[in-house]
């Protein structure tokens, strides 16, 4: 039942979502290549926002559970709205062909590893707003294919979700030796299943021992092994697993981050502002701060009685929220907390006139402004 409102739920999310197909010309290939492009909701009237891209390889079957899953997670915040392009692989072993000396893509896999860089991204860019973060999802032979793109410098990709994949010879140690020097921020995540073809399976666990194993700061690597999931059902677990853990930075603060990073800060205003920034300097997204994000932070300055860090909040709300009540009720608090209680009540008062944010109306205003004045007789 629940996988059943699951999939009715995506479904439902998926036709809300603009899908077009397009035909890509090539110069690396002996023909243009048919792509399915699903943009971001309000994409047409939102003109000034550019969206980071998801490649999907395998997208005569793999396109429509991630672009479901992109529009599902952007849809509640949870990742960025993105702009996902699943290329067509009339014959997909042509196009993950690899020498069998060098183990390097050849012939067809050379031709369409090119088309992706060197035809598919500029025709992207001319058409879209494209922010400066990619992400490339493949199933076993197009996920081992993807991984050469790590071996550009920089690579094509930021994000890899390699789902069961099959692995040329020598691929874990050439990622192995990659990340563990990459100065280039890496997220890379890798699922099989307790079902899954073992051979495939065994080479994933050996290529996850490997990178499990890395230090390395600039690569943030994630694993799933899927109890009962054959070589096909794992990818219904697996692609939504991977877009929560490579955006978990980017979603509203949950009660775990409120709980263990925030109230843990030494400055719960600092961790809003750093979190925004790692956003906008990841993805190339430079979002409002979300409402909910200004009040979580809000209740930990308050049990931190940091009324500095209060007035800093207020400051950013009016710049963020300037028709609301929030940046006048975070600069009260701030006064309140250091005493000077007469400016928080006018400051309270001036702001009635505003609009409410969240759970901040003015009847809450209205009633410390109103217990000032009987505390203090003003």
């Amino acid at each position: 039942m629940k996988k059943t409102l699951l999939l009715l739920l995506l479904f439902s999310s998926f036709l809300n979502a603009q899908v077009l197909y397009e035909t890509v010309p090539s110069t690396n290939l002996s023909e243009s290549r048919q792509v399915k492009i699903q943009l971001p909701r309000n994409y047409e009237t939102i003109k000034d926002k550019n969206y980071p891209v998801i490649v999907v390889l395998d997208a005569d079957y793999l396109f429509e559970p991630v672009a479901g899953n992109v529009d599902y997670y952007s849809y509640w915040e949870d990742m960025p709205q993105a702009i996902v392009v699943g290329v067509m692989q009339p014959n997909r072993m042509f196009d993950t062909q690899y020498d069998d000396g060098n183990f390097l893509p050849t012939e067809q896999g050379a031709s369409f590893f090119n088309f992706i860089g060197q035809d598919l991204f500029p025709w992207l860019g001319k058409k879209y707003r494209l922010a400066p973060f990619n992400l490339i999802v493949g199933h076993d032979a197009t996920a081992g294919f993807a991984n050469y793109y790590l071996m550009k410098n920089p690579p094509l990709f930021n994000a890899y979700i390699s789902l069961s994949p099959d692995l040329a010879p020598q691929m874990t140690e050439r990622l192995t030796d990659i990340l563990q020097k990459t100065e280039n921020k890496i997220f890379y995540y890798q699922a099989t299943g307790t079902e899954d073809i073992e051979a495939l399976r065994e080479s994933t666990q050996v290529l996850h021992i490997a990178l499990q194993n890395i230090e390395n700061t600039n690569l943030k690597y994630y694993f799933d092994d899927f109890e009962n999931a054959t070589h096909y059902t794992l990818a219904g677990k697996a692609i939504p697993s991977a877009l929560e853990q490579i955006f978990s930075v980017y979603r509203p603060i949950t009660k775990k981050e409120f709980q263990e990073d925030i109230l843990t800060a030494e400055s719960p205003f600092n961790y809003l502002t750093e979190k925004y920034e790692i956003i906008e300097n990841l993805f190339g997204i430079k979002d409002k701060i979300r409402i909910n994000d200004f009040i979580a932070i809000a209740a930990a300055l308050e049990k931190k009685a940091d009324w500095d860090g209060f007035e800093n909040l207020g400051k950013l709300a009016r710049k963020e929220y300037p028709e609301t009540v929030l940046g006048a009720y975070y600069l009260g608090r701030s006064y309140e907390g250091n005493g000077d209680t007469k400016k928080a009540m006018r400051t309270y008062e001036s702001a009635l006139v505003l609009k409410s944010a969240g759970d901040v109306d003015k009847d809450i205003l209205m009633a410390r402004a109103q217990r000032i004045k009987d505390d203090f007789g003003y």
